[in-house]
């Protein structure tokens, strides 16, 4: 504890919304805070990735958590229940992902006299995103509370969400940090020989309509229509908590359909990335999107939407092409463009991989987290 490298003493709480996330996300995160002597506590709903954690060598403690509660009697007895936790623990530090454990784990580490707390704001969600009534109307309450717990630490994965968070009034733009992402493993995700076959387009995200699965499919449509050898491969999972969901008849319409070879949930994409040709996301919004990282890391073009999170990842003409939000023509033409031209692919890919070593590689994501920590710690 006494490390003159510490960023804190004792004990480090991390809260998210899925036992996924936090394997899949900051499992090295975690790691990298017990090399330097403290204890890490993590927190979340329980589900098949918590074993992993545990045999990670990590204190796991479940805590229920429904992603999208309504009733004002159980979302109050969910409160109470994290404060409990809160003060059985009495962590030093706690740091919160995804919306919903950021506006609770704020409220609790209020309660509890925890002043040394990070927000993680991983991407503004469908609250914002969506135009519904009920996401209109969930939107105030959403905005009411982040203006109230939002502290002195914000973490933005991308610079769109920080300034409209600032614009809304929801934080002041002293508070935040931009960190894109949570960090790739690069010397895992490689370059390497790409695996010989017909041409291969790849998009990994969940199967939600607001990753653009739907214009994924029709630009597959368009594409084979005039090279019908070329493979497009989804890996994901449908995400039922989530109200973006791709349906299950959908699901399996577009495999009867057979345009899409449907994955489903891949364990380890890395064999993916490297028999694929291109890797694609048609994305609504994103934070910092973690398979265009992969792919990039991985030496691969890129091709995705002109919108915020995408853009952070894909330099437009550089290391692979931006489209319109929604336009699976447009969506279909970069692809070709592209599967069309072997050397450009090359020079993009190259790009790519040297984008990913600069600025997203997990070890200069966890300094750069790590200092917000010790920012967070001294002004307690």
């Amino acid at each position: 504890m006494s490390d003159e490298h510490s960023p804190c003493a004792g004990k480090v709480l991390f809260f998210a919304n899925t036992d996924w996330y936090l394997y899949n996300f900051r499992l090295p995160l975690a790691r990298a805070l017990r090399e330097r002597g403290h204890e890490v506590v993590l927190v979340c709903p329980p589900g098949r990735y918590a074993e992993r954690l545990q045999a990670a060598g990590f204190r796991w403690v479940p805590f229920q958590l429904t992603r999208d509660g309504v009733n004002p009697v159980g979302e109050l007895v969910t409160l109470l229940r994290l404060v409990a936790l809160y003060r059985r623990e009495r962590p030093q530090l706690v740091h919160h992902f995804t919306i919903k454990c950021v506006l609770y784990g704020g409220f609790a580490a209020r309660l509890t006299g925890c002043t040394a707390v990070v927000a993680a704001i991983t991407g503004i969600g469908h609250v914002f995103t969506s135009s519904s009534l009920r996401a209109r109307v969930v939107r105030v309450i959403v905005s009411a509370a982040y203006r109230m717990v939002l502290g002195r630490h914000v973490i933005f994965q991308n610079a769109d969400d920080l300034q409209e968070f600032v614009v809304r009034g929801l934080v002041s733009e002293d508070r935040c940090t931009l960190i894109g992402g949570s960090g790739i493993d690069i010397a895992r995700f490689a370059p390497a020989p790409r695996t010989p076959g017909p041409p291969c387009v790849l998009m990994v995200a969940r199967l939600l309509a607001e990753k653009g699965v739907a214009q994924f499919v029709e630009a597959a449509r368009i594409v084979r229509a005039a090279v019908p050898q070329c493979r497009f491969l989804l890996a994901g999972d449908r995400d039922p908590g989530n109200p973006s969901s791709i349906t299950g008849e959908q699901v399996s319409s577009w495999q009867s359909e057979g345009q899409v070879e449907l994955l489903g949930h891949v364990e380890d994409v890395l064999p993916l990335l490297h028999a694929a040709d291109l890797a694609v996301l048609p994305s609504v919004r994103e934070g910092t999107p973690r398979s265009l990282l992969e792919a990039a890391a991985c030496g691969l073009a890129l091709v995705a939407t002109d919108v915020p999170g995408c853009r952070e990842v894909v330099k437009d003409g550089d290391n692979g092409l931006l489209v319109p939000v929604g336009d699976a023509a447009a969506l279909a033409a970069a692809i070709r463009t592209l599967l069309e031209d072997p050397a450009r692919r090359a020079r993009m890919g190259a790009r790519s991989r040297a984008l990913a070593c600069e600025r997203f590689s997990e070890a200069s994501v966890i300094e750069r987290t790590v200092a917000v920590y010790q920012r967070a710690l001294a002004g307690r």
